[in-house]
């Protein structure tokens, strides 16, 4: 194949990248240049190092951190158990099979788990526990993302277990070493590109979210995500949510790089 005819191939793609990520992030930055009056300013960018924007990115940073880690923490373990299954392809398109269903009618089926007459509760009275608030509390919400975000964690994983050659555990075990030390010593390092390509998929995502805030956080959650739909459809001040959207997405670029960075100089 000539070299014109890859680049013509190229074509497509170069389209693709150019209108709907180059272009969108290009009006953004356009966006974030101008206040509520349309007047251009610099301001949206000084007032986005706020104290209150500052404990906003901090709050988004921590509650993305516990989505993911609590994403890993039940992934993983499901994810090494699928391999040695029988029917293996079965049961992760099982774990798979929620993601396909509308992110919103997930959220309000929760709604109708964790509300005050619904099942949650009703197991909690019959145990003797009583009612209590489950819903519009941190634990609802990290609940949900974690339930939303398993099935991109225990992909990547899934995937990296199942590139292991099971010669390699079969010779830890023979020189002696146990089954914990063969994990943490031979099946968790060859299988660190799939935990981190799942983080990154998961952490990412869970920085933005603004959906499930309001539905099952009741908005006593306040992301970077919640703010940036708070400026667009209730003050209308575009500039300052698009100031916000633009280090939203300088965040997971550097977030992108550095995970992408330390897989590399670990393959080498």
């Amino acid at each position: 194949m000539t070299s014109r005819a890859r680049n013509l191939y190229l074509v497509p793609y170069l389209l693709w990248i150019g209108l709907f990520v180059i272009a969108p992030i290009a009006l953004i930055v356009y966006y974030s240049l101008f206040d509520v009056e349309g007047q251009f300013t610099l301001s949206n960018y000084v007032k986005f190092f706020t104290p209150v924007y500052l404990k906003m990115t901090l709050s988004s940073f921590w509650y993305a951190f516990l989505i993911t880690f609590w994403s890993l923490l039940i992934a993983y373990p499901t994810a090494y158990l699928i391999t040695k299954t029988k029917h293996k392809q079965l049961w992760l398109l099982l774990i798979i099979l929620p993601s396909w269903i509308n992110l919103l009618l997930k959220a309000y089926a929760f709604i109708g788990l964790f509300g005050t007459y619904g099942f949650a509760n009703g197991f909690l009275e019959l145990i003797g526990i009583g009612t209590k608030q489950i819903l519009f509390t941190d634990f609802s919400f990290i609940f949900v993302s974690v339930y939303i975000f398993i099935p991109f964690m225990v992909l990547p994983i899934f995937n990296a277990l199942e590139e292991l050659s099971p010669s390699l555990i079969y010779a830890s075990r023979d020189l002696g070493a146990s089954a914990w030390t063969t994990f943490r010593r031979v099946v968790f390092p060859l299988t660190l590109g799939g935990v981190k390509a799942g983080c990154q998929v998961v952490f990412i995502p869970a920085l933005s979210l603004f959906m499930i805030t309001r539905l099952i956080a009741g908005n006593r959650v306040i992301t970077l995500g919640t703010a940036i739909e708070q400026h667009f459809l209730v003050t209308q001040d575009w500039g300052m949510g698009a100031t916000i959207a633009v280090f939203l997405v300088l965040m997971m670029a550097l977030i992108m790089i550095v995970t992408g960075g330390r897989k590399a100089r670990g393959t080498k």
